[in-house]
């Protein structure tokens, strides 16, 4: 069964405090800690880009992992360096791929990785391809007004690279949503602009229901489940959904104090910190701009 058997992330070593801006915005540290969950966000360089984080990945999967012939290369990203060629193409150019590597970028945002897992799953199963990369890059950092509170607290760059082969954890079941009536809640004219009280609700609201119904259908419950890892949207939207799930905080980590929102890179970031752990069954659910969501659990082969 194709899974996942490595993750590498890169994330900038750039840093812009959120406590050094908290007198600016008028908020005390604790709410930066307690309810956004981000103390410093990383950013990209000057001559960095979704292009060059993704290869910054690549390099530390190879650092971590032996890499086969290459079939098909995927990028989640709604933040590409420029809109024509596709990210994936210019990945391929990079890294001196064959010619007969399959290349193709998904638009998508927090809930980018659930759905690429599996649309990158099916499709190298349908064409019994044995060897992929799923990347994500999404640097909102080129999108956002630093002095919209709003935004600029909260999101982080960064990129992550997923080798899809036969063994590891792959995804047994995922279930997705959509509700295009609250695209209005999340989007970019110029700059991005967000309603949180509007995401928050969606968030809280739709993700435990599906979920549930996950589990359900796998005749699981939430202690079944070794590890929940949360779009790290906030640390208030993570722990105020652990709690309508029922589960032990212990087993739904959150860890963007010190680099923010990643949005689709946002679940293998963490997910890489875990995947050798002794576990067996673990549950994603990647949820935001759109509204869009999906949830999948993977299970060990």
């Amino acid at each position: 069964m194709i899974g996942i058997k490595e993750i590498a992330g890169y994330i900038p070593s750039r840093r812009i405090s959120n406590v050094s801006l908290a007198e600016k915005f008028a908020l005390e540290e604790h709410f930066l800690r307690d309810k956004i969950g981000v103390l410093s966000r990383s950013r990209m360089d000057v001559d960095e880009s979704a292009l060059t984080m993704c290869l910054r990945a690549f390099e530390n999967l190879q650092q971590k992992t032996r890499i086969d012939k290459i079939v098909v290369v995927v990028v989640v990203t709604q933040n590409p360096p420029s809109n024509i060629p596709h990210l994936s193409a210019l990945l391929h150019k990079e890294l001196g791929f064959d010619k007969n590597v399959a290349c193709f970028d998904i638009s998508l945002g927090c809930s980018g990785y659930v759905y690429a897992l599996s649309i990158v799953q099916s499709f190298m199963l349908c064409h019994k391809m044995d060897c992929g990369l799923l990347f994500t890059a999404d640097p909102y950092s080129r999108i956002i007004d630093e002095n919209d509170k709003d935004t600029s607290l909260l999101f982080g760059d960064g990129a992550s690279v997923t080798l899809m082969s036969e063994g590891g954890f792959y995804p047994k079941r995922t279930l997705f949503g959509s509700d295009g009536m609250g695209s209005s809640a999340l989007y970019c004219d110029k700059n991005l602009k967000m309603n949180g009280r509007a995401v928050f609700s969606f968030a809280a609201t739709e993700i435990p229901k599906q979920i549930f119904e996950l589990l359900s259908m796998e005749n699981l419950g939430m202690s079944d489940i070794d590890l929940c890892i949360l779009h790290q949207g906030s640390r208030y939207i993570v722990q105020t959904i652990q709690k309508r799930l029922g589960i032990e905080e212990s087993k739904v980590p959150y860890e963007i104090f010190e680099y923010g929102n990643t949005v689709s890179s946002s679940i293998p970031l963490v997910l890489m910190n875990h995947l050798h752990k002794d576990i067996e069954r673990i549950l994603i659910s990647g949820f935001g701009v759109g509204f869009s969501w999906a949830s999948s659990i993977l299970v060990k082969e």
